[in-house]
């Protein structure tokens, strides 16, 4: 293969990650209506848990050696970005449209930026900032359907709250996992361990809360399930990081840029959602302030570019 044909194949697989992304949306709105958050999650994650095993096996031949102190912080990632993460999601999607909720989600780059400037000590320049404010301001349009203001006389619902606990985990998930990525270990054995504690964290809350029996779902359910599990956590994610490592962190980000735009297309189509103007000022908005933020300087994507 042509190193122009692998490039281009590289592209049509982020762009299939942003569709991938995009449906998870809609498959967790079906699963929601027939199961219940927790077990929705547990099983979304033996599903993944399991892929990803299988893959780490056939592409790493396994997972590494691992301490006492990175079981220890793997269990944190876990519980972080699988376990309150995965709750979060399915308890969000029960009450929130697909549409409204990947609007929502799409303010995860700037909560992570945020983030790693107050933790991490990570440069916050002028135009990330206004990407940060536009993003933001403009999932205020869609939630107070066009008129921001209206956040402030009015509560906002518990799904919603929820899916901004969900933009916090994964923030807080991204952020930590840079530590574990600093010690060598693959993103794809880090994910597969985080995914393992995270499942186990799942599978302990289950019992606890009585919700463990298996759900009598209907076979759309049980197909939205795998969907999500096999191709929304698993594949996905190898083929943003094959994109990572081909054409640089800067360019791969831009791509989630669809997520929210497949989504509420979809939701539209597929769902029967409502399709309000506000929505989609607030779209655009979203997108285009995760698009300042992700843009890289022209003397970094050259770089970029001469090395890939």
């Amino acid at each position: 293969m042509t190193a122009e044909a692998s490039r281009t194949a590289v592209y049509v697989k982020l762009g299939l990650v942003a569709a991938i992304w995009g449906s998870t949306f809609i498959a967790g709105r079906v699963v929601s209506a027939e199961m219940s958050a927790p077990i929705a999650a547990l099983f979304r994650f033996l599903i993944s848990t399991s892929t990803l095993l299988i893959l780490v096996l056939i592409l790493e031949h396994g997972l590494p050696r691992l301490s006492l102190p990175q079981w220890g912080m793997f269990t944190l990632l876990g519980a972080i970005g699988v376990s309150v993460y995965a709750l979060c999601f399915m308890y969000g999607l029960q009450t929130v449209t697909a549409s409204r909720g990947s609007l929502i989600m799409a303010l995860i780059p700037a909560a992570t930026l945020l983030g790693g400037a107050l933790f991490l000590h990570e440069p916050l320049t002028r135009p990330r900032v206004l990407g940060i404010a536009l993003a933001l301001l403009g999932v205020a349009v869609d939630l107070g359907d066009g008129n921001p203001l209206r956040l402030l006389t009015g509560p906002i619902g518990s799904g919603e709250l929820a899916l901004f606990g969900c933009v916090l985990a994964w923030s807080a998930y991204t952020l930590l996992g840079k530590r574990v990525m600093g010690a060598g270990i693959s993103p794809l054995a880090a994910t597969t361990c985080a995914a393992m504690t995270g499942t186990a964290i799942l599978a302990v809350a289950c019992i606890v809360l009585g919700d463990y029996a298996l759900p009598h779902a209907s076979w759309k359910a049980w197909a939205s399930l795998a969907w999500m599990g096999v191709l929304g956590t698993a594949i996905a994610y190898i083929w943003f990081f094959d994109g990572v490592k081909a054409i640089g962190p800067a360019r791969t980000a831009v791509f989630i840029n669809l997520v929210p735009v497949v989504a509420i297309t979809l939701g539209v189509v597929l769902l029967g959602e409502p399709l309000k103007w506000s929505m989609v000022i607030g779209a655009a908005m979203v997108v285009s302030g995760v698009w300042i933020i992700n843009r890289a300087p022209a003397a970094q994507l050259a770089h970029v570019a001469a090395e890939s």
